[in-house]
């Protein structure tokens, strides 16, 4: 039988070192800058909320929209603005994804803690990534001229209307919700995918679905306001 060690102290530690140089091996194999960023931001930010970000679901979530996207309006785009962008991974698969032609993507948060992080993970994409910290209710979005706006928050939008109505009309939008009612931060979830596309009402929709989680459906609307 073989036997089993119990980690000492010192191996304990050493989990954030072995896991930046696991990180930093897969960016050699696969090439990816996603892969190459996450490998940064381990060695530069070790209290980033890392298990989250990149979580099974929160991953799953993302490949489903950056797919989506893909199959309704293509992947060339001039000016995307990300409004709760976080970390910035969202950003960071598009970058990584040939398909995608992004001129300029601004990832927009009210966490002052986050935008160094998603800097970090985005490096690779150059001028061609902004985070930024601001509140959402306070751009200007007609200055901003973005050919798409995207929110994958909305569960977390009291009014979820009235913040589209700041839109300029024929806004191209990706926007994302869910029924996930247990959880207090979730200030207006909805029951089903038809109960979310009354709540936005865009003027067109190129797609409308549900991706169904463990403990939730995630619901997706992409179209124009």
């Amino acid at each position: 039988m073989m036997k089993t060690t119990r980690p000492n102290e010192a191996n304990t530690t050493d989990w954030h070192e072995s896991a930046f140089d696991i990180i930093r091996g897969l960016s050699a194999y696969t090439g990816s800058s996603l892969i190459d960023g996450l490998a940064k931001v381990i060695a530069k930010y070790p209290d980033a909320d890392l298990g989250t970000a990149f979580n099974h679901k929160q991953v799953g979530s993302k490949i489903w929209a950056r797919e989506k996207l893909f199959e309704s309006l293509g992947g060339k785009f001039k000016h995307i603005v990300l409004l709760g962008g976080w970390y910035g991974v969202l950003p960071a698969m598009c970058f990584d994804d040939g398909r995608f032609d992004i001129g300029l993507l601004e990832s927009i948060d009210i966490d002052p803690e986050v935008a160094g992080i998603a800097r970090t993970l985005n490096a690779h994409a150059g001028e061609r990534f902004r985070a930024m910290t601001q509140d959402m209710y306070a751009l200007d979005y007609a200055k901003r001229g973005a050919d798409l706006v995207i929110n994958t928050s909305c569960e977390h939008i009291a009014d979820l209307p009235g913040w589209l109505s700041l839109l300029p009309r024929k806004t191209q939008v990706l926007l994302q919700s869910n029924d996930y009612f247990a959880e207090p931060t979730h200030i207006n979830c909805v029951p089903s995918l038809e109960a979310f596309q009354d709540q936005v009402a865009l003027s067109h929709v190129a797609f409308a679905g549900a991706l169904k989680m463990k403990n939730y459906t995630r619901f997706m609307v992409i179209g124009t306001v």
